[in-house]
């Protein structure tokens, strides 16, 4: 019986050689990223590996993905790549302090509707002053679906969760206004998803 209890994400694969360039354009030259909801761990290994400049910090609520994701951190043996924290979006205190930089991929669609505001407002007490927020994933833009796929997608989403969908792209950046974020970039991305990338004021 294998020890290893790493997990596999085909959509990592597809996405995170997209993902990368963005990255290393908004994201500071130095400093400490928080990954909010890190899965599997495989985005984690792959942008600490050509980002050495920064520390990542995977997290995750699940504990099968913090399995993973600890599985993967030990077998990538990255002197920038931190083991993973028990973290959820709702809970009132991050477990980080003095962080330049959140990611979340492939997260909101995946959680409660709730969970957008407490993206922003947990990150407003992490992040220093002009500290970025970058979302990854699908959105409807002025309530509407962006492509077909995306609207089957939406369905089975709610199908998996009530409380999952695509969210609306005007709604994420209303919350992120709210907590003090401008939304600075909207990129479009392959197979109709899109990368935001939001400012600290």
């Amino acid at each position: 019986m294998s020890s290893d209890r790493r997990k596999f994400a085909p959509s990592v694969a597809r996405n995170r050689d997209f993902i990368l360039p963005i990255l290393r354009r908004v994201l500071p030259a130095t400093g400490m990223v928080l990954e909010i909801g890190s899965g599997s761990g495989e985005h984690a290994v792959h942008f600490a590996r050509h980002l050495p400049e920064l520390v990542w910090q995977p997290s995750d609520a699940d504990p099968e993905a913090l399995d993973s994701i600890a599985d993967w951190v030990a077998e990538a043996r990255l002197p920038n790549l931190l083991p993973p924290l028990r973290l959820s979006l709702m809970q009132e205190d991050w477990p980080v302090r003095a962080i330049e930089a959140v990611l979340a991929i492939n997260v909101l669609h995946f959680s409660p509707p709730e969970s957008t505001q407490a993206l922003f407002h947990g990150a407003a007490g992490v992040l220093g002053a002009g500290g970025v927020i970058y979302c990854y994933g699908p959105y409807r833009r002025r309530g509407r679906h962006t492509a077909p796929s995306n609207e089957r997608f939406d369905e089975w989403l709610r199908g998996v969760d009530a409380r999952f969908a695509v969210r609306d792209l005007e709604t994420v950046e209303a919350e992120a206004r709210k907590a003090g974020f401008h939304l600075e970039e909207i990129i479009d991305m392959p197979a109709n998803n899109f990368s935001l990338v939001f400012r600290q004021r």
